[in-house]
């Protein structure tokens, strides 16, 4: 009986070594995810920026001491759980309040979005991934996008530089939208549907939607929310197809490495997207996996914050810069001009 039990706990006993060695970086990370909702809900800072703002504050922990190993593991694991609880948000239900026009114009100022970042990346000194990247957090749902294809590129020495640039640029500018874009809105007189599809149709970030919306009125707030999900649903298709051809045409680099054909945490997602539909989810645990995912994804936000080098980060540059404007604004015409030919 002796012999049989060995295994079992040399197993558990690895496992609480796992443990004990992850959980310094995890918890400094789950504190520092807790200060910066703080901050967001008294003072109307953007919880991811301040979650990624913080991480950077104190990036000395990500390189050396105890707390090394559990920041990497937030920044990779428990980024990726939190992605894949993304998909009980997301219902054909959904949809089904929209004429199959408005559906089709929000899915193409998406794929369009991807498409002409792609295409303009090489005018601003940038390859493909980058611009996938931050075209990508553009068209979908920022930096939680932008965390998703991340994990689906080629890794190189500038991977975690070019992440922490995009999560930082979208969120910023996602933020500058929520102000502005809410006057656009009543400047040009558009209804709470052309508002709300608007709104919902180019803003970067959930929160940011739900502030520009529910600013403006209940009924614009609501269209707004439902346009920015089914953008966030497209996350999930984006990221299969992105990954199939990375894997089939892409050069990957020596020191690089190949990415998964289909990453775990995208068929996650599709099933809870899939079971959610079904309506097979009860309410309180689809809420519960909800906040689940936000608070994992402000956890690994922050840790990578706390993997980032800000000089590398901040040597992107310029045309960088320019580059997520130049997608943003593209997004945002794109849509104001579909609009003013269907409605």
């Amino acid at each position: 009986m002796a012999q049989r039990g060995t295994p079992i706990s040399q197993t558990f006993a690895e496992f609480q070594t796992r443990v004990r060695s992850l959980l310094p970086g995890v918890l400094v990370a789950f504190i520092v995810a807790i200060t910066a909702q703080f901050i967001a809900e008294h003072h109307g800072a953007p919880a991811m920026l301040m979650a990624l703002l913080l991480g950077i504050a104190i990036s000395f922990l990500g390189e050396e001491g105890k707390a090394v190993e559990g920041i990497s593991f937030s920044a990779r694991t428990l980024l990726r759980v939190g992605i894949a609880f993304l998909g009980v948000r997301i219902s054909m239900d959904l949809m089904a309040g929209l004429g199959i026009e408005l559906i089709l114009l929000v899915i193409g100022g998406v794929l369009a979005t991807i498409a002409f970042g792609l295409l303009i990346a090489r005018f601003f000194g940038h390859g493909w991934r980058f611009a996938l990247l931050t075209a990508g957090s553009v068209a979908i749902c920022g930096a939680s996008a932008a965390m998703a294809i991340a994990a689906i590129l080629p890794k190189d020495d500038r991977s975690e530089q070019r992440l922490i640039f995009t999560v930082m640029g979208v969120t910023v500018l996602s933020t500058i939208a929520m102000i502005l874009y809410p006057i656009l809105v009543e400047q040009m007189g558009l209804s709470a549907l052309e508002g709300g599809m608007f709104l919902g149709g180019t803003i970067h970030d959930v929160a940011q939607v739900v502030g520009a919306g529910f600013s403006i009125s209940e009924e614009t707030g609501d269209t707004a929310t439902l346009i920015k999900l089914i953008r966030v649903s497209m996350l999930a298709p984006v990221v299969v197809i992105a990954a199939l051809l990375i894997r089939q045409f892409a050069e990957v680099p020596a020191d690089g490495e190949r990415p998964p054909i289909l990453p775990v945490f995208v068929v996650a997602f599709l099933v809870l997207a899939g079971l959610n539909s079904l309506h097979v989810i009860p309410a309180a645990v689809a809420d519960a996996l909800s906040q689940a995912s936000r608070w994992l994804l402000l956890t690994a936000i922050a840790a990578v914050g706390m993997k980032t080098n800000l000089k590398r980060v901040l040597a992107v540059g310029g045309p960088a810069i320019a580059l997520l404007i130049t997608e943003t604004l593209f997004i945002a015409g794109l849509i104001l001009v579909g609009l003013h030919l269907l409605l």
